[in-house]
């Protein structure tokens, strides 16, 4: 892995622009993140275009289904050389060992917990009747003991989970710099905040995509770690 923990989540419509912002700012991160909006427009020929910028590859696509239609998801994407692959830990335990167990040797498998754009009202809603601390712990626990190498999470439950899993491998969405706006997240932190409470990998998308200067935005954040 990269020392730069700031992974660029790079979900643009267009491959051209992709590449573009992501040549411009590679020396000041360290990977690239493509979620499901970029794979279902891209597919396999997107992901190798970009690996052509020598970055490596996070792809987030949160796979979520019975065990042997994620492990055969898993195998399929073994060409694609990922560095990390996402699943959702409320698939359960046998889906989650199955993933990992499909998984390349060098990729590592991380469950999602409780998504940053969902809070205690959203989760009350859905029939899980526990805030999302309280549930992202939960989740972690069952993530590893499945084997996985980590979770997603907010800023708000890194520094717990990971005071109960001292090797695990945390990643961050949901991080604005002090002067982002929002968005559609609704548990939010800092950069650096998230960096010290134990993160691995800072997840940052739109503060740097949509920046009026993607490169000094990719800079400022950069300094602040």
């Amino acid at each position: 892995m990269n020392s730069n923990p700031v992974y660029l989540a790079l979900d643009l419509p267009r491959l051209d622009a992709a590449e573009a912002l992501a040549r411009k700012v590679a020396g000041h991160i360290g990977g690239i993140k493509l979620g499901l909006e970029f794979f279902c427009a891209h597919g396999h020929h997107g992901v190798h275009e970009l690996h052509k910028l020598g970055l490596p590859i996070f792809l987030d696509l949160k796979l979520h289904d019975i065990p042997n239609t994620v492990a055969g998801a898993m195998q399929a994407i073994h060409v694609l050389e990922p560095s990390i692959v996402t699943i959702h830990a409320a698939g359960g335990r046998a889906m989650m060992e199955d993933a990992k167990a499909a998984a390349g040797e060098n990729c590592k498998v991380v469950a999602v917990t409780v998504l940053t754009s969902l809070d205690g009202g959203d989760l009350n809603a859905i029939g899980v009747n526990a805030e999302p601390h309280e549930q992202a712990l939960r989740l972690a626990d069952l993530a590893h003991s499945a084997g996985l190498d980590g979770i997603v999470c907010s800023g708000h439950e890194v520094g717990a989970v990971h005071q109960q899993w001292k090797d695990g491998f945390f990643v961050v969405p949901g991080l604005r710099p002090d002067d982002g706006r929002n968005g559609d997240q609704k548990r939010i932190m800092t950069p650096r905040a998230a960096r010290d409470a134990g993160a691995s990998v800072l997840v940052i998308g739109r503060p740097i995509s949509r920046a009026e200067d993607p490169l000094a935005a990719a800079i400022a954040i950069e300094a602040t770690l």
